[in-house]
This record gives C-alpha cells, structure tokens and sequence, in this order.
C-alpha cells in the first residue's frame, strides 16, 4: 500500500513542477506543445523565436528530469530501504510507467483538455491537445524506453541502497 502513495506523490511532484513552469498561462510552457502550433503561435505574433522557445524547453526539462530522476532514487533507495536488483528493477519500473502514463492521460488529455490555463487567448481553432491514438503510440513506446533505462537507474539505486 505504501507503494501506492509513493506513486501518488511521485506523479504530484511531476504535476507541481509542470504547474510551476506554466504559471496561469500556456505560453510560458509553448515548448510542451506541437511544432505545428508553435508554427502558427509564431505565425500569429505569440513569439518571435522558436529557437528561444526551445531552448526555454530545455532549460526546463533538465532540471525536471534530474530532480524526477533523483527523487525516484530516493524513494525507492532510502524510503523503500531497497538494495537487490531485481527489487530495484521492478520498482523503479512501475514508477517510470506510471509516470509515463500519467503524463499522457492525466497531463496530456485532462488537465491540458480541460483547463484555461492550456487554451492560449487568440490561437482559437488551431488543435492543441494530443489524440487518443499519439497517446497511446508515444505512451507505449516510452513504456519500452523506460524497461530500458529502469536497467541504469535500478543499478544506481542498488549503489545508493548499499552506501546508507
């Protein structure tokens, strides 16, 4: 049961952070959304670089990924007192899978289909949110990707788990 809650609060802390970047406004997070809407973002004087925008991306995404990741460690290294692979590994994956699929459904569909924050004032008609069928596309190649890099992140955690 507590892996539950730890999986609660790891998906709150993805939502917090993506919250803190947006603010009360999907600009300040343009680099989330399509290529195709940061286009027509530009197109319609919502922004003036789209290398910028990138790069805002990037400054945000690092620092996300590696307080995630370490958060992740820590959960599963210090809270769960874990220090076998095999213990880390499954861990570590229904964490990275959870998140994955949290993203996508609870991010990517409901918050951003639902909230105004999401809806940028002035790009009316042009789609933002995702379609079930990219969903579960990316969300299924991204629950490959993490089989694989839960094999790192389990052996760090082994690592860490031994040194406390």
């Amino acid at each position: 049961m507590i892996i539950v809650l730890q999986l609660v609060l790891y998906c709150l802390l993805f939502f917090m952070l993506v919250k803190c970047a947006a603010r009360d406004n999907g600009l300040n997070c343009l680099y989330f959304y399509s290529d195709e809407y940061q286009q027509e973002a530009k197109k319609r004087g919502f922004v003036d670089d789209l290398d910028a925008v990138k790069k805002k991306g990037k400054r945000f995404m690092i620092p996300f990924c590696i307080v995630m990741l370490i958060v992740l460690i820590l959960i599963i290294a210090v809270w769960n007192h874990v220090t076998d692979f095999k213990t880390a590994y499954i861990q570590t994956v229904i964490f990275l899978v959870v998140m994955n699929w949290f993203d996508g459904i609870m991010i990517d569909r409901i918050w951003v289909g639902h909230s105004k924050i999401w809806r940028i004032e002035g790009m009316e008609g042009v789609p933002y949110v995702k379609s079930w069928k990219t969903i579960f596309t990316r969300r299924g190649l991204g629950t490959l990707l993490y089989l694989i890099i839960a094999l790192a992140v389990a052996g760090i955690i082994v690592l860490v788990g031994n040194l406390i």
